[in-house]
């Protein structure tokens, strides 16, 4: 039995895994099936996705039903990330037609953390935590 998160978007799905795997290191896009003609979602939007950075995985689709809810940032992803450039770099190009939350600053559990929505409205926390005393 495993666990992983489940990304539900609304036409955008493509797009956002496409954001996602180009922003972080070390990641890829391992699944994307698309509806065919005869749906039930639009012709070529995606049915099944499957994304990865670093060890996890992340399942999506585009809904072909409208919902009255959308992503929430009581649940994020935390990323930590190997450096303090990785942070800001990551950060910014997240939060680009989304909202920072937490700008890049040190906090008191954090040498560089921020917290930001994407544009799809997705959560994530960028840690890095620099060296760690013995």
């Amino acid at each position: 039995m495993r666990a992983r998160p489940f990304l539900m978007f609304e036409g955008n799905a493509e797009e956002a895994m496409n954001l996602y795997v180009g922003v972080f290191p070390d990641a890829e896009i391992v699944r994307m099936d698309r509806y065919g003609a005869d749906g039930p979602g639009p012709e070529g939007s995606v049915f099944q996705g499957e994304f990865r950075i670093g060890d996890q995985s992340v399942r999506c689709f585009d809904s072909h039903v409208n919902h009255a809810f959308t992503f929430t940032p009581a649940l994020s992803f935390f990323v930590e990330c190997d450096t303090a450039e990785e942070v800001t770099r990551i950060g910014t190009v997240l939060a680009e037609g989304g909202s920072v939350l937490m700008p890049a600053g040190t906090y008191g559990f954090s040498e560089l953390f921020t917290w930001v929505n994407d544009r799809f409205g997705v959560s994530w926390q960028l840690n890095f935590q620099g060296a760690v005393p013995a």
